[in-house]
């Protein structure tokens, strides 16, 4: 079986790729996750997606490389990691009482062929109004800061929220899992 490899160091893509039971190994790329100029949120998505795949793809010959990336929005407006306390504050505060869109893509690249697929998947996720009082609890509790949107559903975060619609609940923890098995599949492994 070929190498596949995980382009993230994320414990959440770490743990979801793990469910599958197929060997693989994790490698941090250094892509830069700067919007281009005019960039809709779900085409970043999928830019950096390929783009963390292809940046450790030199030290993985023979592989599949499997990048993803994650861009919450609402229009143009974006929500990305927060990073400190003060800024997932903030980023629920705005976030209270609307509709947030998490467009997920997930990549993989044939190191061999140089050919990487990449689908892209959408959810909806909706906030309820929050209290100033709630959101400084829940940030305090879980410290969502290396999350984008500020909220982990798989955890404390979903009591935050009124409603999650979309076709893979992975796709929101990070990994749209549904569309990597497909992925997978076509390149040839056997994902069960």
């Amino acid at each position: 079986m070929r190498t596949i490899v995980l382009a993230s160091t994320s414990r959440y893509r770490r743990e979801l790729l793990a469910r599958l039971e197929l060997p693989f190994v994790t490698d941090k790329p250094d892509t830069d996750e700067t919007p281009l100029a005019g960039e809709a949120p779900v085409e970043t998505a999928i830019r950096l997606a390929e783009a963390k795949a292809r940046a450790v793809a030199a030290r993985h010959p023979d592989a599949l490389i499997i990048g993803s990336d994650q861009v919450a929005s609402v229009g143009d407006e974006r929500f990305g990691k927060p990073g400190t306390v003060e800024r997932a504050i903030a980023q629920l505060k705005q976030m209270s009482g609307r509709s947030i869109i998490f467009h997920t893509a997930v990549s993989l690249l044939d190191t061999n062929t140089g050919h990487a697929s990449t689908l892209c998947v959408p959810t909806e996720v909706g906030f309820r109004h929050l209290s100033d009082a709630e959101i400084e609890r829940y940030v305090s509790r879980e410290m969502p800061l290396d999350c984008a949107g500020s909220a982990k559903s798989e955890a404390l975060g979903i009591t935050l929220l009124d409603h999650i619609r979309g076709d893979d609940p992975n796709a929101l923890v990070g990994l749209p899992m549904i569309a990597l098995c497909r992925l997978l599949r076509e390149a040839g492994i056997q994902t069960i």
